[in-house]
């Protein structure tokens, strides 16, 4: 395992690419035996340093849960980031794209919880008991570290690389719907570039916010009341640019815009 000297180090580096919208070297390129513990504790110690500065944790993300993310990626096993107040866009809202290093979309369900979740033994029933409502979302990656031969270790470290998150579309209640059978299109300036089903991720999306809660269990933690959990993705990341405009058609479930400037 990496030293507490190293593990604060890197995660100054991330804090700092985060300010200043740049990327950084593979955190494994410089340290091969780095391991997922680590990259935990470096995300940790950037949480925590962000809460300090006045910043609020609405929720977390769940990511690399569906075999379209892991072949984009070439990871093979999920990961999970936190979500600030200040990362989170409205319907329609016209995005800062300086804002990030880089920028790609995927489309998601989040459940809104409205009692705690906790491990070690959480199911899929258990969530959807625990979920207020289940609304469409689109996710915004956002790297801070170098893409090219990025492990699931420089994943964690960087937030699971986390950028922001656009939310929209009609809410459900999960026993109104079978979230399984939710489907999306994902348009870039009005041509359409992916398209998924929610049982992709992990043959239900409640399965992935289970797996959340059985995990940070491992880490004394547990999902509270309020708390809106990015369930993860069911079609591959879709680059965006400058000027680009991106929509997402839920169908009965509506409708989700955004434009990046």
């Amino acid at each position: 395992m990496l030293s507490a000297e190293t593990i604060t180090a890197l995660a100054g580096e991330l804090s700092r690419a985060h300010l200043e919208r740049s990327q950084i070297e593979r955190i494994t390129a410089r340290y091969p035996d780095a391991t997922v513990e680590d990259s935990y504790a470096i995300q940790k110690i950037w949480r925590d340093q962000s809460l300090a500065e006045g910043r609020r944790l609405v929720g977390r993300k769940i990511g690399l849960t569906s075999k379209a993310m892991q072949s984009a990626t070439g990871i093979t096993e999920p990961d999970y980031g936190v979500m600030f107040d200040d990362t989170v866009w409205e319907n329609g809202s016209v995005i800062p794209f300086d804002h990030f290093s880089n920028v790609r979309i995927e489309v998601e369900l989040a459940f809104l919880l409205r009692a705690p979740l906790e491990g070690p033994h959480c199911s899929l029933f258990d969530v959807l008991r625990a979920t207020e409502y289940v609304t469409p979302a689109l996710e915004i990656l956002n790297s801070h570290i170098e893409l090219q031969g990025r492990t699931i270790v420089d994943t964690i470290a960087d937030n699971a690389a986390y950028g922001g998150l656009v939310t929209g579309g009609n809410p459900t209640r999960p026993e109104d719907t079978d979230l399984r059978w939710v489907s999306a299109l994902l348009y870039r300036n009005q041509t359409i570039e992916e398209s998924g089903v929610a049982a992709a991720v992990l043959n239900h999306p409640a399965t992935g916010v289970a797996w959340l809660a059985n995990k940070l269990h491992q880490h004394g933690g547990r999902l509270e009341a309020g708390e809106l959990i990015l369930a993860g993705s069911f079609t591959r990341p879709m680059w965006v640019s400058r000027g680009d405009s991106v929509l997402g058609d839920y169908g009965p479930m509506g409708t989700i815009s955004c434009r990046f400037e």
